[in-house]
């Protein structure tokens, strides 16, 4: 009876947790779709390397909406087993709601490995690969995408401003540029005159530059002015997109451990990487703990229907996200050590749900507190 019951259990989750999947993997692909229909109705971009930019983009989304997904899905299938009654005929045959837990767990962790995948695998190849296939399509666009006097950072880790440009001779006058792609070392050029083209390299973009300055800033109060004649910059032009900006979103795991190991590396740069790698260990883990939050919560909410679990997984989901990037930005800014403030987050919600469990499991009435309480509580956090 436990077998049919576990696989009936597994089955009500699947199909929501499939269905959830995605609805939030399209909400989020939304804001990318504007700009990405312009590419083919302005840019003349073939349909095909949209296509392959929607898939490059697709682990960085999953990452979040695998965590959503199965939390809204054990939610909406317990509350339903709960409003048909279900689960008070499982407890009438002697089986106890902790014993209802492992097809759960198995569907979590099942989840969490697939969140782990798109994180450790598919991120990395998936940024990288985008951002080489965009320079393609930049530099095969680029009369398209300048404009005057307007600020143009198509290129990761550029910035360009020009007075004036001629789009038949792709001559520039009046040059600003931003070139933040070494972070360690930032500057800014100024010049009279330039022209960009294609370079001669695989996927090479070249901006030839005339009468003008460059002001560099390092370390400390270093600083360094250097005036020139022509002056040629060249991006992408050996390697593909290794030329262009890295950051820790684009490497391995390896690469990160690495990048963390050389001393050479900047602190707030090794900070945010080891926050990245920590990160992505840590964030498919949300899985196994919203696991023992939607079981109580999904019982619980037998009368309010689909709209409440809705809600509910909302509101779960908004308190998280915000802890975990709190916790992030005051990692990467050295308050607090990457490995506690990424995993702090999974530590205070499981002892959470592992409680909302341990209440549930004895029938025992879940303490709600006060709008009053609350914002009181909220009050003197803040004023902490």
């Amino acid at each position: 009876m436990k077998r049919i019951l576990s696989f009936y259990i597994i089955r009500e989750i699947a199909s929501l947790f499939l269905l959830g999947i995605a609805v939030f993997t399209l909400i989020l692909l939304m804001g990318r779709l504007i700009k990405l229909t312009e590419l083919v109705v302005s840019r003349g971009v073939p349909l095909a390397d949209v296509s392959r930019m929607i898939l490059y983009l697709m682990p960085s989304f999953l990452v979040f909406t695998i965590p959503m997904a199965f939390l809204l899905a054990v939610l909406l299938a317990f509350g339903r087993l709960s409003a048909d009654n279900e689960i008070t005929v499982i407890k009438a045959s002697g089986i106890s709601l902790m014993q209802i837990m492992p097809p759960v767990l198995l569907c979590a962790l099942l989840a969490a490995m697939m969140t782990l995948a798109a994180g450790l695998v598919g991120v990395p190849w998936g940024n990288s690969a985008f951002k080489e296939l965009s320079f393609k399509v930049l530099k095969l666009n680029v009369s398209a995408t300048i404009h005057e006097k307007v600020f143009w950072d198509e290129i990761p880790g550029m910035v360009l401003y020009t007075e004036h440009y001629d789009e038949q001779r792709h001559a520039l006058q009046g040059v600003i540029i931003h070139d933040g792609r070494n972070p360690g070392r930032p500057m800014t050029i100024f010049a009279r005159d330039g022209i960009i083209s294609g370079g001669s390299g695989r996927q090479a973009l070249r901006l030839s530059l005339l009468s003008g300055s460059i002001h560099a800033a390092g370390k400390g109060d270093e600083y360094r002015l250097v005036t020139f004649g022509e002056y040629v910059l060249t991006v992408g032009a050996q390697g593909g997109v290794a030329a262009l900006a890295r950051n820790e979103q684009d490497m391995n795991a390896d690469e990160l451990q690495s990048r963390i190991a050389d001393k050479s590396t900047p602190v707030q740069t090794r900070l945010k990487m080891l926050s990245e790698l920590h990160g992505r260990y840590a964030f498919p883990c949300a899985s196994l703990v919203f696991a023992f939050m939607a079981v109580p919560l999904g019982i619980r909410n037998r009368r309010s229907g689909k709209s409440a679990g809705f809600s509910i997984s909302l509101g779960i989901l908004l308190v998280y996200y915000l802890m975990l990037s709190l916790l992030r930005t005051l990692a990467e800014r050295g308050d607090i050590p990457p490995f506690i403030a990424l995993w702090l987050p999974n530590v205070v919600f499981l002892c959470i749900g592992w409680y909302l469990l341990r209440m549930a499991s004895l029938e025992r009435t879940l303490p709600v507190p006060r709008l009053a309480d609350v914002t009181g509580m909220l009050k003197k956090v803040w004023s902490r």
